[in-house]
C-alpha cells in the first residue's frame, strides 16, 4: 500500500499556530478566477488560489487566431491525448486543457453559449434541488456579464452590463458564411441575433468573449482587478498532489492540500486550511486530484496501491463531451482563410488589418457563425449544434488546406456516450487515463449519420448554389447509415467541452460525487466547482455554464462560512 510522500508545512500556519488561509482553491482557470474574486471581497477571509500552469503572458493567448499556437503548445497545454477508442475506428484524439491562469478560457474558442433551458431543469430534476433550475440559475448568469447590447430593451432581460466577463459581437464577416446562413434558412432554420435566451435554436454568428478584438479570458475579467487584495494569494506553478484528509471513514474532512513548486521532483509542501478546500481543477484534473488522495472507486485505488480514504464510485465516471463531425466543401468565386493566409502578401494584410483595426482574420474566434437545429423533425428542441469556418484543415493545429473551402462541423448535443477519467499511477506528475467512449451508443451514431445529411440538405440550398460547394469530407460515394457513422468516426474530433465527471446528485445516488451545494459526499471542508459537476452535458459550449457553477458555488461557499 503506498505511503504518503513527506511534506514541509513552509507557510502553511500563521504565528498563532491558526491555519494560513480559509479557503483553498487549486485551479485558476475559469471558475477558479471568479472563485478568488468572490471569496476574496470579504477582506476578512484568507484566499489561496493555487495554479500548476504559469502565468498568462504569452503574447498569443491574448490575439484571438492565437488559439492555434496555444493548443498544443506545452506552454499553454497540458498536451493530454484521448486513450485509443473503438467508436473513432481505434483514433486517439488531442485534449486541450488550458496550462495557464485562465485555464482553458486562454486558448478556448471564445464562445459565449449558455445552453437550453431544459439543460438546467434537468439538472434540478436529478438534483432534486429547484435552484439549479433555469429560471433561477439565469441570475447568476448576467451577474458577471458585460453584454455589447445590455442596454437595449430587447436584450436588457436576458444580458447583464458592468459584469467582468465581457462579450461582443464577432467583428468579421465573410460572404462564404453569409451564404451558408441563408442557406440555413432556406432549409428551414430560423434567423436568431441572440443564442442565449434558453432556445437557442436558429442559425447566426456566434458571440465571444472578447474586448475590442481581444481575447477576453477569465484571468482579466476576475482575477487582475482584485490581484493586489492583500487578503489574496496566487500562486503559479504549483501542482497540488493530494488532499490532506484528517480523521477517520465516519468523519472525514479536508485538512487542505500537498503543494509541489518546481516540478515533479520537488519537495511537497502542506497547506493547512481553516474553511474549505474547493477543487476547480476541471473534468479531468478534479477526479486525478481525488483519486490520487484515496477518493474514489474501490478497485482503481486498490490497483495502484493508493491507500482508499473514501469510496465514492462515481469520482472520474460520467464523462461527456462534444464531438464535432467536420465536413468540409470546396468552393469557387470565393476566397476563404485557406488561400488569403497561403501567401506572404494575404499574411500581411491580415496582421495590418488587425494591427490597424484589430478585426480581420486575426481576430477571429475558431468559428464564427453558428447553427442549432433537429436531426429529426418530430423532436421538441435543436439537438444540433454547428460551428461553421471559412477555412478547412484536418485539425486544429494542423495547416490549412491549399484550396478555397469551408467547413460545416456538427456536433450531437446530448450524446448518451459515457467514458471516464481514471488515474494510470500513482504518480502525480502523470497524465490520466482519458476513455472518451465516444459514438459507443447506438443512439448517437444514428444522430451522426442524421447529422451529415442534414449538412449536406444545407449545402444543397440554392443561396450557396453560386459558389459550387463540393463535399471533400466525408465524400458524397458515402451514403448508407453505416457508412456514415463510420465516416463520422474517422473526422469526428472533440470540440474540447469534456464535463460530468464528478457529477452532482440526490442523497440516495450511488454515483453522484458532490450534493447540490457541490459540497463532496461523505468529506466535511471540501467543494467542487467546475464542468466535472454537470450532471448532463449544456446543448451548446460549456464555458458559461462552468462560470455560472462557480458563481453558485461562491454563494454556497459564503453561506457556509456564515454559518
Amino acid at each position: 500500500m503506498a505511503r504518503p510522500m513527506p511534506s514541509t508545512e513552509t507557510g502553511s500556519r500563521r504565528a498563532d499556530g491558526a491555519a494560513a488561509f480559509d479557503h483553498v482553491i487549486v485551479g485558476a482557470g475559469t471558475a477558479g478566477c471568479l472563485l478568488a474574486n468572490r471569496l476574496s471581497e470579504d477582506p476578512r477571509c484568507r484566499v489561496l488560489l493555487l495554479e500548476a500552469g504559469g502565468e498568462d503572458n504569452y503574447p498569443w493567448i491574448h490575439i484571438p487566431v492565437g488559439y492555434l499556437y496555444c493548443i498544443g503548445n506545452p506552454r499553454t497545454d497540458w498536451l493530454y491525448f484521448t486513450e485509443p477508442d473503438a467508436g473513432l475506428n481505434g483514433r486517439s484524439l488531442r485534449y486541450p486543457r488550458g496550462k495557464v491562469l485562465g485555464g482553458c478560457s486562454s486558448i478556448n474558442g471564445m464562445i459565449y453559449m449558455r445552453g437550453q433551458s431544459r439543460d438546467y431543469d434537468h439538472w434540478a430534476e436529478v438534483t432534486g434541488d429547484p435552484s439549479w433550475r433555469w429560471d433561477a440559475v439565469l441570475p447568476h448568469f448576467i451577474r458577471h456579464e458585460d453584454h455589447w447590447r445590455a442596454g437595449e430593451s430587447d436584450f436588457a432581460p436576458w444580458h447583464g452590463a458592468g459584469g467582468e466577463w465581457r462579450v461582443e459581437r464577432q467583428r468579421l464577416s465573410w460572404p462564404i458564411l453569409d451564404a451558408f446562413a441563408a442557406a440555413a434558412r432556406e432549409a428551414g432554420l430560423p434567423a436568431t441575433e441572440d443564442f442565449n435566451r434558453g432556445n437557442n435554436e436558429g442559425v447566426g454568428y456566434f458571440e465571444v468573449n472578447q474586448k475590442r478584438g481581444v481575447r477576453w479570458n477569465a484571468s482579466k475579467g476576475f482575477l487582475r482587478p482584485v490581484r493586489r487584495r492583500s487578503n489574496l494569494v496566487v500562486r503559479t506553478g504549483a501542482q497540488v498532489t493530494r488532499l490532506l484528509l484528517e480523521g477517520t471513514r465516519d468523519g472525514l474532512r479536508a485538512a487542505g492540500v500537498a503543494v509541489r513548486h518546481g516540478g515533479p521532483q520537488a519537495p511537497e509542501e502542506a497547506v493547512r486550511v481553516a474553511g474549505e478546500v474547493i477543487l476547480a481543477a476541471g473534468a479531468v484534473a478534479t477526479p486525478q486530484i481525488l483519486q490520487l488522495s484515496g477518493i474514489g472507486p474501490a478497485a482503481l485505488l486498490a490497483e495502484h496501491g493508493i491507500e482508499p480514504r473514501h469510496v465514492l464510485a462515481g469520482v472520474g465516471e460520467n464523462l461527456q463531451d462534444h464531438l464535432q463531425i467536420r465536413a468540409v466543401f470546396a468552393v469557387e468565386g470565393t476566397r476563404t482563410l485557406n488561400t488569403i493566409a497561403h501567401s506572404w502578401l494575404g499574411k500581411a494584410g491580415i496582421g495590418l488589418q488587425y494591427l490597424l483595426a484589430r478585426s480581420g482574420p486575426m481576430s477571429m474566434s475558431p468559428s464564427q457563425l453558428g447553427a442549432f437545429a433537429r436531426s429529426a423533425p418530430g423532436l421538441a428542441f435543436p439537438d444540433l449544434e454547428y460551428h461553421v469556418q471559412p477555412l478547412s484543415l484536418d485539425a486544429f493545429g494542423e495547416p490549412l488546406h491549399r484550396e478555397d473551402a469551408f467547413t460545416a462541423s456538427v456536433c450531437n448535443l446530448n450524446p448518451r456516450s459515457r467514458g471516464h477519467v481514471r488515474i494510470r499511477c500513482a504518480d502525480p506528475a502523470a497524465a490520466p487515463r482519458i476513455q472518451a467512449n465516444y459514438l459507443s451508443a447506438p443512439e448517437d451514431r444514428s444522430v451522426a449519420a442524421a447529422s451529415l445529411r442534414l449538412t449536406r440538405r444545407i449545402a444543397s440550398m440554392p443561396a450557396l448554389a453560386r459558389f459550387a460547394p463540393r463535399e471533400l469530407k466525408p465524400g458524397p460515394q458515402f451514403d448508407s447509415d453505416e457508412d456514415l457513422a463510420r465516416l463520422a468516426g474517422d473526422i469526428g474530433t472533440t470540440i474540447f467541452h469534456p464535463v460530468g465527471t464528478c457529477r452532482m446528485g440526490r442523497a440516495d445516488d450511488a454515483m453522484a460525487v458532490v450534493d447540490p451545494q457541490l459540497r463532496l459526499r461523505g468529506v466535511a471542508g471540501l467543494r467542487i466547482a467546475d464542468a466535472s459537476v454537470m450532471p448532463t452535458i449544456t446543448s451548446g459550449n460549456t464555458n458559461a455554464p462552468t462560470l455560472m457553477v462557480a458563481e453558485r458555488a461562491a454563494l454556497f461557499v459564503r453561506e457556509g462560512t456564515r454559518r
